[in-house]
């Protein structure tokens, strides 16, 4: 989570909740356009830090995170970039269609689960609109001193969103346009693992092949020191656990029977837990619960596998579990 965040109640309705007006809005690339969003009472808006988003909260019940990606020093406004997705099921068509300057919008409290670690070295791969959590990341790895690097790769020139801004940063930054070059070999980019690789993360925020090529790159290096956020699920894994189990919901007192064929989700929401989701295959983290006793059998795309037996979370829009009792804490 955003340090500050939950429980702010400057410029927020409830603390986390808040009602954003869209002060700006700019075409910066092809079907990419970014927003700049300010609170309606013209209050300070909660703090965040690099690998922040926010979820909008959209006609239809549609909940959408968007990372942050503007000046976290700016108390004033948010600033998120989104790519219009033709296949997709609504969001960035409402973002695109209906969003315009003036408009308002409810929108969670920023959250993050994309945190950038202190490292003596960062090498950062984005892929398309990936590129938008990074954007603070390699802003506070500049102010901070900290070497980085920059591998920025997209279907075409025209469709990459920020290249103005990355120009600043001169050679550190490789970008890879489809249209103009081959495929970049990425694991040659990221490097060997060696005495040179101590202490650097790497951190990649794009599709799926681009985070896989990544990820098999950093293989035989130390666990922590690779970070990924997906757009869309890994493959997941047959559950290895029984067909059904129970849930216990500790802050209710309800115990529900989880069967084959039902979301956890969906069966703590019948029993009457407010559990906010948005994609509901394991990508977003909106519906992040906490888990007190029991063993998840995680199947999301959020956590890291180093990640998942320490971490106390599941997803339970597909995760489920490995015994016959869970306990949350909902």
């Amino acid at each position: 989570m955003g340090p500050g965040s939950i429980g702010t109640k400057v410029g927020t309705m409830d603390g986390t909740k808040a009602s954003l007006r869209v002060r700006s809005r700019t075409l910066v690339a092809r079907d990419v356009v970014a927003l700049e969003l300010e609170a309606v009472t013209g209050a300070r808006l909660p703090d965040w830090t690099p690998g922040a988003h926010i979820e909008l909260e959209l006609p239809g019940g549609l909940v959408r995170p968007y990372s942050l990606c503007g000046d976290r020093h700016d108390a004033g406004r948010y600033r998120i970039g989104v790519r219009r997705e033709p296949a997709g099921r609504g969001g960035s068509a409402y973002v695109h269609d209906r969003l315009d300057v003036g408009s308002e919008v409810a929108a969670s409290a920023p959250r993050n689960r994309f945190p950038l670690i202190p490292a003596v070295r960062y090498r950062f791969v984005a892929g398309g609109i990936g590129i938008t959590p990074l954007l603070p990341m390699i802003y506070q790895a500049q102010c901070t001193g900290v070497p980085w690097d920059l591998l920025y790769r997209g279907r075409a020139r025209a469709g990459m969103p920020f290249l103005d801004e990355l120009a600043t940063y001169g050679d550190r930054v490789t970008v890879s346009a489809g249209d103009e070059h081959a495929r970049p070999d990425v694991a040659a980019w990221i490097g060997a693992a060696g005495p040179d690789a101590l202490g650097e993360h790497v951190y990649v925020c794009g599709p799926a092949p681009l985070i896989d090529a990544a990820r098999a790159a950093t293989a035989g290096r130390p666990a922590g020191l690779f970070h990924s956020e997906r757009f869309v699920a890994r493959a997941q894994e047959s559950s290895g656990g029984p067909d059904t189990f129970e849930v216990v919901l500790a802050r209710r007192g309800r115990t529900v029977t989880v069967g084959p064929g039902v979301s956890v989700l969906d069966a703590v929401r019948a029993a009457g837990a407010e559990v906010m989701s948005s994609c509901g295959q394991g990508v977003c983290g909106t519906c992040e619960t906490v888990v007190l006793e029991g063993r998840p059998h995680h199947r999301d795309s959020v956590l890291e596998d180093d990640e998942r037996e320490e971490s106390g979370l599941m997803y339970p829009c597909v995760s489920r579990s490995h015994g016959r009792r869970l306990v949350l804490n909902l």
